[in-house]
């Protein structure tokens, strides 16, 4: 199985298709939002110096993040694929990447881009519906996975909740922000012939057939 790293602007989808492939071929889902939390948590040296730096309302520096993702790798089994979530975002993250991923002798795999237009992530953003009991997901616009009754859970049979966030400002800001910050390193591995570019606009089912076929 080849390890992957997503390339995914807001509500592309990576985070619904990262647990899919988690779930269905054993792949480790590594995010660096966790990991960071995960490591204060633990009272390491390391998440002493990382909760220092965030309780000061900084940013985590490059080097401590590429400290923390190299612990992180060294303690999966090399036969195990990976799922690289939010990292690199930048192109000096990913030579640091490169760097650790040689040192441990782990392969890259395949860089996947969910291609998705503002629009289609618009709806995606305005329609989510989410059940604040048992958590699932749901989407008033797009025309699937609709509730069967307008703002109701088909399971639980509550009324269903959005997120103050979900915004058309809000989204259009971090989309251009991230399209601006990525394209870089999709240009990066365009050149290195190891970019696989997915229409995720498509519905889940359809876009995780694309997905599976670079899995192996």
């Amino acid at each position: 199985m080849n390890n992957i790293l997503f390339i995914a602007p807001p509500a592309a989808g990576k985070g619904t298709f990262s647990e899919l492939i988690k779930e269905k071929y054993g792949y480790v889902h590594i995010s660096t939002g966790d990991l960071l939390r995960e490591e204060v948590k633990s009272g390491t040296d390391l998440g002493k110096e990382i909760s220092d730096i965030m309780s000061s309302g900084k940013l985590v520096s490059d080097d401590l993040i590429k400290r923390m993702l190299e612990k992180k790798l060294k303690t999966l089994d090399k036969n195990t694929p990976f799922i690289m979530d939010g990292y690199p975002r930048t192109l000096k993250q990913v030579k640091d990447y490169e760097e650790i991923l040689e040192k441990l002798g782990l392969n890259i795999g395949k860089a996947i881009y969910l291609k998705i237009d503002k629009e289609t992530g618009l709806k995606r953003v305005l329609g989510r519906l989410t059940c604040p009991k048992c958590k699932r997901g749901y989407n008033k616009l797009t025309g699937y996975n609709m509730p069967k009754v307008e703002w109701i859970c088909d399971d639980c049979k509550i009324e269903l909740e959005s997120r103050v966030d979900d915004t058309e400002e809000a989204y259009n800001i971090r989309y251009d922000t991230y399209m601006k910050e990525t394209k870089p390193i999709i240009e990066y591995f365009k050149s290195k012939n190891n970019l696989i570019e997915i229409d995720s606009t498509l519905d889940a089912d359809s876009t995780m057939k694309e997905i599976e076929k670079w899995l192996v």
